[in-house]
C-alpha cells in the first residue's frame, strides 16, 4: 500500500461514492460487501423507509473474521456485538481490537487493516470509510467496484425477498429543477477549494439522483450531502471549510434518534413537535394504508374477541396508544414491547363494556376503541377524535328443537258398552279451527300448539253428551305407565300447565283441547296420549264439568252411565 491523502468511501442514501470516485447505486433492500480485506469485511444494509421503491442505508456491520464477531453500529447509533446490543456511553470501548466512540454526530469505529488505521464512521444514514493507505491490489466491494453491485449481495444478512421490487408512483410534491440547483451548490464557493483532491461530482449526481426520487424529510437533505462532501474533503486535505454551512443555510448535523429502539419493520425519525417517533416502513405499511386500516382484522375466538392495531401507524397519525381504552376505560391496550402492536381484548370474565345485539340468526360482540377526551380545559387540540368500532359475529346456539310425527292422521275406535254402541275418533290438528289435520308427514315443534277433537259417531246428542274426563302422556305405550304427565284431570286442564285449553267438554257428543309439545326428559323419544272419557245423560243434568277454582255444582259423575267410559291412545314419535 502506499500512504496517501486518500480519498474515502461514502454510502449515503442509496448510492455508494467510492475510494475510486465511481458512483454505485444499491437497486433493493439487500446487504453488501463494501470492502474484504485482512480478515475483515464492512457490509452496508440498505432498507426502505418512505417509499416501497427507494432504499436507504440502514446499518452497518463489521465482521472480524479472527474472533468470529459482528459489530454492528445501528439505526439510533446503537452498538451491537452479534446478538447483544451495548451500551456505548461517552468513553470509548475497545471491543476485539476496535475501538468504537459516540459523540452527538455519530459512532466511529476506528481499527487495524493491513497494519493501518481505517475509521468508519456512521450517522443513522451515511456512512463514510477513511483509510490512511491506498490498497495497491484488487479488494472486493462496492468501495472498490467500478460496475454493478450484485456480485455483492450477502444474503446471510439479506431478507430472502430483498430483491424484489415494488414500483411507485413518482412523488408529485418534488421539484427536480430546485433539489438539482440546491445539490449543484457544491461547484461554488466555498466548496471550490476541495476540487483538486475531492471530485464534487459524484456528490452532487449521487444527491440529485436521491431526491428527485426521495422526498427531502426525516433528516435527508442537499444539506446531509453537502456535509458528506466536506467530510470527505477534511480527511483529504485537513480542510474542513469552516463556516461552510452559514454560507448555504445548513445547520449543524446531529443525530436525533439515538438510542431510540424501533422494531424490524420501523425506523426513527423526529416528529413536528421536535421528538422522536417510529415511523412504518412503506412496505410493510402497504398493505393497511391501501385499505385506511390501522391494523389487523378482529380476531373472534369463541368467549373472546381482540384487535391489533399497528403502533407505528398510530404515532403517524399523533394517537398515544396509552391514551385509546374500550368502552370500559379501564380496560387498556397492551403494546408489545418488541413489536410495539397494540393488543385490546374482551372476554366473557372481563366484558370490558361489550355490547350484545341479535341479528336473526346471529349473535354480535360489539366494542370500541376510543381516545380519552381531552382535559375539557384545553382551548384547542391538535388529535383527531378516535373512535374504532369492532365486532365477532357468532351463529346463535340452535335452541333444541325436536320434531315430532303423528304416527297415524287418527286414532278410531269402536265403542260397545251395553247399549251403547260409537265410534270414537280422536284426531289431531295444527289449527284453532280444526282445519289442518295434521298428518304422518307433518313435522311438530317442541313448543308448538297442538288442537286435539275427540269425536262421537252414533250418539244421541240430545239423551248424551261425551265428558273427556282425563288425558295424560307416558313415555310406554301401556296407560297405566309409572311416568304420566297429566294435561286433562277431572274434566279440567291441568292447573300446573298453562299451555292446556279444554273446549266444549259435557256439551255435546265432541270436544277438544289444547297443548304444547313436549318431551319427556331424558327419556324415549316416543310420547303416547291416552284419555279416558264417560258419557253423561242430559235430561236434568248439567254435564259440562265447572273449572277455574270455582265451587263445584253436583258432581257429573252421578249423571255418567254405567260402564260408559272409553279410552284411546295416539302415539307420537320424533
Amino acid at each position: 500500500g502506499v500512504l496517501c491523502p486518500c480519498p474515502t468511501c461514502t454510502v449515503i442514501g442509496s448510492t455508494v461514492v467510492n475510494f475510486l470516485n465511481y458512483v454505485v447505486s444499491v437497486p433493493d433492500r439487500c446487504a453488501y460487501t463494501l470492502l474484504s480485506e485482512s480478515g475483515v469485511e464492512l457490509l452496508a444494509v440498505f432498507r426502505d423507509r418512505r417509499r416501497k421503491d427507494f432504499s436507504l442505508l440502514d446499518k452497518v456491520i463489521l465482521r472480524l473474521d479472527g474472533p468470529g464477531v459482528n459489530i454492528t453500529l445501528g439505526p439510533g447509533l446503537r452498538l451491537q456485538v452479534d446478538d447483544a446490543p451495548l451500551s456505548l456511553g461517552s468513553l470509548p470501548l475497545s471491543l476485539h481490537g476496535v475501538d468504537v466512540s459516540k459523540n452527538q454526530t455519530g459512532v466511529t469505529a476506528t481499527f487495524l487493516l493491513s497494519n493501518y488505521t481505517t475509521s468508519v464512521f456512521f450517522d443513522g444514514s451515511t456512512a463514510q470509510i477513511h483509510k490512511t493507505v491506498q490498497s495497491d491490489s484488487y479488494i472486493p466491494g462496492l468501495c472498490y467496484s467500478s460496475g454493478g453491485s450484485s456480485d455483492e449481495v450477502l444474503p446471510e444478512f439479506s431478507s430472502s425477498s430483498c430483491e424484489e421490487q415494488f414500483p411507485e408512483p413518482a412523488d408529485g410534491t418534488i421539484n427536480c429543477t430546485t433539489v438539482t440547483e440546491r445539490c449543484e451548490l457544491l461547484y461554488e464557493a466555498p466548496f471550490t477549494s476541495c476540487h483538486n483532491l475531492t471530485d464534487p461530482d459524484s456528490f452532487i449526481g449521487a444527491c440529485i439522483n436521491t431526491l428527485c426520487t426521495y422526498p427531502a424529510v426525516d433528516g435527508l437533505s442537499h444539506c446531509q450531502f453537502l456535509e458528506a462532501y466536506v467530510k470527505a474533503c477534511d480527511f483529504q486535505t485537513g480542510d474542513s471549510l469552516e463556516g461552510w454551512r452559514s454560507e448555504v443555510g445548513c445547520s449543524p448535523p446531529r443525530a436525533s434518534c439515538q438510542d431510540v429502539l424501533c422494531s424490524d419493520h420501523e425506523f426513527c425519525v423526529e416528529d413536528v413537535s421536535g421528538g422522536t417517533i417510529c415511523a412504518c416502513r412503506a412496505i410493510f405499511a402497504s398493505e393497511y394504508r391501501s385499505t385506511g386500516a390501522l391494523g389487523e382484522p378482529t380476531v373472534c375466538d369463541g368467549s373472546s374477541a381482540s384487535v391489533t392495531l399497528v403502533g407505528c401507524l398510530l404515532e403517524e397519525k399523533g394517537i398515544d396508544y396509552s391514551e385509546l381504552h374500550l368502552n370500559n376505560q379501564s380496560c387498556r391496550g397492551q403494546k408489545d414491547n418488541v413489536s410495539h402492536m397494540v393488543t385490546f381484548g374482551f372476554d366473557v370474565n372481563n366484558t370490558c363494556g361489550m355490547e350484545v345485539e341479535h341479528n336473526n340468526s346471529q349473535m354480535i360482540y360489539k366494542n370500541s376503541i376510543s381516545m380519552t377526551t381531552s382535559n375539557s380545559s384545553d382551548i384547542i387540540t391538535r388529535h383527531d377524535i378516535f373512535n374504532l368500532d369492532f365486532s365477532c359475529f357468532y351463529q346463535q346456539p340452535d335452541i333444541k328443537t325436536m320434531s315430532f310425527r303423528i304416527k297415524d292422521s287418527s286414532v278410531i275406535q269402536q265403542i260397545v258398552s251395553g247399549p251403547w254402541n260409537y265410534t270414537l275418533t280422536m284426531k289431531t290438528f295444527s289449527d284453532a279451527g280444526r282445519t289442518r289435520a295434521i298428518e304422518p308427514s307433518t313435522e311438530l315443534r317442541l313448543q308448538q300448539s297442538v288442537w286435539v277433537e275427540l269425536k262421537t259417531d252414533g250418539l244421541d246428542d240430545k239423551l248424551v253428551a261425551v265428558v273427556t274426563d282425563s288425558c295424560w302422556a307416558t313415555d310406554l305405550p301401556l296407560a297405566n305407565s309409572s311416568l304420566r304427565y297429566d294435561l286433562i284431570v277431572s274434566g279440567c286442564s291441568n292447573t300446573a300447565d298453562q299451555t292446556v285449553k279444554v273446549m266444549g267438554n259435557g256439551l255435546g257428543t265432541s270436544n277438544y283441547f289444547s297443548f304444547n309439545m313436549f318431551e319427556f326428559s331424558g327419556k324415549s323419544d316416543v310420547v303416547y296420549l291416552h284419555c279416558k272419557l264417560n258419557l253423561c245423560a242430559k235430561k236434568g243434568n248439567t254435564c259440562a264439568p265447572s273449572c277455574g277454582g270455582k265451587r263445584r255444582r253436583r258432581s257429573a259423575r252421578s249423571q255418567y252411565e254405567d260402564g260408559s267410559s272409553a279410552f284411546i291412545t295416539m302415539a307420537w314419535t320424533n
